[in-house]
């Protein structure tokens, strides 16, 4: 039986959100940038509420506010836990421009970083670890969690920089390099799935994934790669993540939550979001500066080690030495990464692929009732 999540006291208290104005009934269109194409409209939108005219501090569709939300009921869903630690001791975090030292949301832990995660399921049932893409949440599971909690142990959780997990400032304790991620991972993996277990992981963060994979394979049962970068055209960020990196406007880029969570989310797919559930990934971007510190630090990252990671991820899943079960899903509505050559190099592996026709890029969050039942297909 697995070992219970090692929870952190105190506990965080989450910020209150709550939706301002009620929707506008449909049809209506918006920007270009917010739209998004429905099952049976290519020119449908994402977000289904109007322009917040109300008072306050307040965004396209909705307002920052008090009372409860859909922030905080998935917060209280989820234990904060210990893993992997601070490197170093450089004092208090300083904002890059001013000097001027930094809210709690930027400091690093004191030892060990806090990580968000959400578990669903007994601990006697086979564990799946959901690994979210990038820039996401454990909230974009949500809707998968039930789905495989009947038969597995499922676990979701927040990388550092994300959500509710720790959020340092770059260069005080981690610096959201993608070697980092891979370590840190292997810490939480640690942490709460010391047996073994399956893997799930979307996007951008796959090759971060498969990397820890090719050296722990005796702990793995299955390993599901949602919509990973995998062929040459795959290496170069989207424009809307890669501007994210660009030399002083990504820094005011990534401070944006409009920008950081909404824009990107409309970028890449056909997704049919409330605003309620957009409000939880704007979330972090208004309660605290971290977010676009830690999003213009990994976008970086990832810009400068995207390529040589996904060429060791195609030399990993190709090997010989590579045994375990691996199964690719892929949402066809991905605006980001094209289908172009993934079937051509999974069918050379003998590696079956699973195509989801109405999804996009963060398969999990546009169809994750329909990905948890394929999951559960997948690793039965």
């Amino acid at each position: 039986m697995a070992p219970p999540l090692a929870v952190v006291g105190p506990a965080v208290t989450a910020p209150s959100f709550r939706t301002a104005m009620p929707c506008r009934p449909w049809p209506r269109k918006l920007p270009s940038w917010r739209r998004a194409a429905r099952p049976n409209d290519e020119d449908y939108y994402l977000i289904d509420a109007e322009e917040s005219i109300g008072d306050g501090f307040s965004f396209s569709g909705g307002k920052y506010g008090e009372g409860p939300s859909k922030s905080d009921e998935w917060f209280a869903q989820g234990k904060m836990v210990n893993a992997y630690p601070v490197y170093g001791d450089k004092g208090k975090a300083k904002d890059p421009f001013f000097g001027l030292t930094m809210g709690s949301g930027s400091q690093p832990s004191d030892e060990v970083f806090r990580w968000f995660c959400v578990e669903a399921g007994s601990s006697s049932n086979p564990t799946v670890l959901l690994i979210h893409g990038l820039p996401s949440q454990a909230y974009s599971y949500r809707n998968v969690l039930p789905i495989l909690s009947d038969k597995y142990r499922a676990i979701a959780f927040d990388w550092l920089g994300f959500g509710f997990s720790d959020k340092p400032q770059p260069k005080y304790g981690f610096d959201y390099t993608l070697d980092e991620y891979t370590a840190s991972l292997e810490s939480l993996v640690n942490a709460v799935a010391p047996d073994k277990m399956s893997i799930v992981v979307q996007g951008y963060f796959a090759p971060v994934a498969v990397k820890y994979a090719s050296e722990h394979q005796d702990k793995l049962n299955h390993l599901v790669l949602v919509n990973p970068p995998i062929t040459d055209k795959h290496v170069k960020l989207p424009s809307t993540l890669a501007s994210f990196s660009n030399f002083l406007l990504g820094e005011i880029f990534s401070q944006d939550p409009l920008r950081a969570s909404d824009k990107v989310l409309t970028s890449c797919g056909p997704y049919m979001m409330k605003e309620e559930d957009a409000m939880v990934y704007r979330r972090p971007y208004l309660v605290s500066g971290s977010s676009g510190f830690a999003l213009n630090a990994i976008s970086k990252a990832m810009k400068k080690d995207l390529k040589a990671y996904i060429e060791s991820m195609r030399s990993v899943l190709g090997s010989d030495s590579w045994k375990t079960k691996t199964t690719i899903c892929w949402g066809m509505r991905d605006r980001w990464l094209s289908y172009d050559g993934v079937e051509e190099f999974f069918g050379r592996l003998n590696q079956k692929i699973v195509e989801l026709p109405m999804a996009g890029h963060h398969v999990q969050e546009d169809r994750g009732e329909e990905l948890g039942s394929i999951i559960k297909t997948i690793l039965r």
